[in-house]
């Protein structure tokens, strides 16, 4: 006798749930480093803080909206310092450098709440894109 083929939509859901068990228990028990790279993205509307390893492979992120902040608040001084302080506690690091990229109100508050978590910072670097002379501006309007 022939085995029975399981439903194709069976699977899928066995599947898709074992993805997500798996996607929870990462984030709960980050990858241990001592030595990294914190990478602050400040924009106008969120804060994103990335912790990687010095080669550049991402150990840990954390955003005001992983954070529990929504809309506008998300792009508060208040949210860049608890997403920073969230990033560091899981990851444990002990010595980093810091680049700072954007112009978001998060920025300052990330850097200090950085700064006060015990973390030793070789350097921190602006990372902010420059436009050199940018864009050509569109035609004049003539009236």
């Amino acid at each position: 006798m022939a085995k029975a083929i399981p439903k194709m939509g069976s699977r899928k859901k066995v599947r898709i749930g074992l993805r997500r068990n798996a996607r929870f228990s990462l984030r709960k028990s980050a990858r241990r480093i001592t030595k990294g790279v914190i990478h602050v993205q400040a924009s106008f509307n969120n804060t994103i803080i990335t912790v990687t390893d010095p080669q550049g492979r991402v150990v840990f992120w954390s955003s005001a909206g992983t954070c529990g902040f929504k809309s506008s608040r998300k792009a508060s001084p208040y949210a860049g310092q608890r997403t920073a302080v969230d990033a560091i506690r899981t990851v444990g690091l002990q010595r980093a450098e810091v680049m700072v990229k954007g112009a978001g109100s998060g920025r300052d508050a990330a850097l200090r709440a950085i700064a006060k978590s015990g973390v030793r910072l070789s350097c921190i670097r602006d990372v902010t894109p420059m436009p050199h002379n940018g864009c050509r501006l569109p035609k004049k309007r003539r009236l």
